[in-house]
This record gives C-alpha cells, structure tokens and sequence, in this order.
C-alpha cells in the first residue's frame, strides 16, 4: 500500500510499504475513511524535532474495521470506530480518572496517512458508531480523533464556564477547535487572537466573539483593554512557543486557569512569576478518549460541524503538497483521501 513517510525536514514521501497485520491479540486493522495533517507533524517538517530514522506519519484516524486480534471484545469488523491519537487500555488508574493520554501502556498513534492502519489496544482506544455514518460527516469525526479533542481538552483543562471570558492563543486548527468548544461550554465572550482573515471568520463562525490582531505587548493591552484590565477567565494556548506562552500567561487574571495543549519549543516559565501571577495551568497530550463519546454524538446529531477546519482536501499521493500548504500557511488543516 501507499503511505506517508518522512526522511528529514521539508522531506515528505508517499512509497510502498507492507499493510499493516495484527501483531498483538489487542490489536486492530482499520481501513481509513479519511486521514489529514497535524499541525504538530510541522514540528519534525521544519527541523524542530530532529528525525534520526523515517517516520511512518499520521495519528489522526477513522473508518472501518477490518480485522481484530483474539482479545478484542468491543469492536468487531465491520464497524465504523473512531480512536484516539493516544492509545490507551482504557482501564488503569490514570485511564479511570479521565488522563488516558498518561495511560500505564501508552502508546502515539502511527502510519495513519495511509490506507490501512494498526491501532493497538483497540478495546480501550477505539469508539464505535451505532451505523456507518454518511460520508458528508466523516471529516467532522475524523477532526474528533485529536484536533476537536485537543481544543475540547484546552477549553475543559482552562475551566471554561457558563457566562465566562475565554481567550484563544492561536488561530491553527487546534485554536480553532478551542473557540468552538468555549461556546459548547458556555462562554459568552470569546477572544479569538488572530491575524489571517480567513481564520478570523473561521473563529467567529465556530462561536468568537471578538477579535484581537495584535501580538506581543500590543495584543496583551488590547485584552486588557477589552476586560477593563481584569484579563480572560479562562485561556487556551493552542501554539506552544515561548511567546504564545508569555501571552497567555500576561492574559489570564488571577485565580484563572491555562489550558495548554501548544507542544512546548523553547518555552521556559520563571517561579518567581508564576508564584505571584496566582495562575493556573494545565496540559499536555489531550485525553481525547474521554471526550469521544461525547464529541462523536455531538457530530452525529449534527451539533456541530469541526470539519469546517479542513480547508483543502488532497489525495494521499499528494501529501507532500499538503505539508507545504500548511507549512506555508496556505491551508488550516489538509484532509487526506486514499
């Protein structure tokens, strides 16, 4: 089969490899609906992260079960699942208090740009659906498996509530998917920092309320300005550098929490500040298989609609294209088609 590797920065390739087979009895095969492009896979794309052999890229997934290993009971061939890019037994202790993503077997979903995929742990990782849904929904349930998870997951770890002011640090994917879960969670004002129009109206049409273009110490006065120097309830950093960081953190009031689902770069915080902010903060890989019953339905009665987020549509042979698109920041999010 075709699927995705990539050798070294700007180095992305479709070649042969072998379709993937049950190698453990908790294993299962699915043949993907649809898959698509990371803003995190950027990170090793630009050199951030250094690739010492070919990565099998991917971790992103949904679609139909082919096969599955003598131990799995809750999924069977035939099903539509869709799983998280974390692979969990769904049962030991971090699992059972909703941190899946910090689960004892944890495992990163991989090779899921291609057209078959292994998921490990398949009882504790993948979800399935009462029917095969209608294809015009598949890219909203594919945004489930990590991208809505992770906003959902930036906006639950933020405490974003009822008749609350969310901030959004980044306008990607991930940020995106944050504002529209402020406003499933209750937010009434929404801050969306951004300074590309088509994500700009991407953001209000997810839920914003406002926006802010500024960045830095200009950016920072602009939400001060608009909370009347108070800062946001809640905030969600959706980039992981060290300056989207400082202006999160420059942005919350005190006694607010920070929800940050940005893989870090370069980001060091001070104790001394951090101290006297009084400013919470948590993150880290987003426990998506918490949330996926709960996103998946809100998909399925058409709730909401994350697959807006996915602005260009490619075949897999062409994803090396895709890579450049986001890289370039011409497209959001790029989904893939086998």
């Amino acid at each position: 089969m075709l699927a995705t590797m990539m050798y070294g920065a700007g180095d992305v390739r479709v070649e042969e490899r072998p379709e993937p087979t049950i190698l453990k009895p908790t294993d299962a095969i699915i043949r993907l609906s649809a898959s698509c492009i990371c803003g995190s896979d950027l990170w090793p794309y630009r050199g951030s992260n250094p690739i010492t052999e070919p990565l099998a890229m991917g971790h992103e997934y949904c679609g139909i079960v082919v096969d599955v290993g003598s131990d799995v009971k809750s999924v069977k061939p035939g099903q539509f699942v869709v799983g998280s890019f974390c692979i969990s037994d769904n049962t030991c202790p971090h699992c059972q208090c909703g941190f899946q993503s910090s689960c004892e077997q944890r495992e990163f979903m991989t090779g899921a740009q291609a057209p078959l995929a292994r998921v490990p742990l398949a009882d504790g990782t993948l979800v399935a659906t009462d029917e095969v849904p209608p294809d015009d929904l598949i890219p909203s349930l594919l945004a489930v498996s990590d991208v809505l998870g992770t906003g959902w997951y930036a906006a639950d770890a933020a405490r974003v509530k009822p008749g609350s002011t969310a901030l959004v640090v980044g306008d990607g994917a991930v940020g995106l998917m944050g504002v529209l879960a402020a406003k499933q969670m209750g937010a009434t004002r929404i801050i969306a920092m951004s300074r590309h129009k088509t994500r700009q109206e991407l953001a209000l049409e997810f839920g914003a309320t406002d926006i802010i273009a500024e960045r830095g110490s200009e950016g920072i006065a602009q939400l001060r300005k608009m909370t009347r120097n108070v800062g946001a309830d809640a905030v969600l950093e959706c980039v992981g550098t060290r300056e989207s960081m400082m202006q999160a953190l420059e942005c919350a009031r005190p006694g607010s929490m920070i929800g940050y689902v940005g893989v870090p770069h370069g980001v060091e915080l001070d104790g001394q500040q951090l101290f006297f902010a009084q400013k919470g903060m948590l993150g880290g890989p987003a426990p998506v298989r918490r949330f996926l019953p709960h996103l998946m339905d809100l998909v399925l009665t058409r709730k909401i609609q994350p697959g807006r987020v996915f602005d260009l549509e490619l075949p897999l042979a062409d994803v090396a294209r895709g890579y450049r698109a986001m890289d370039q920041r011409e497209a959001i999010k790029v989904l893939l088609r086998t």
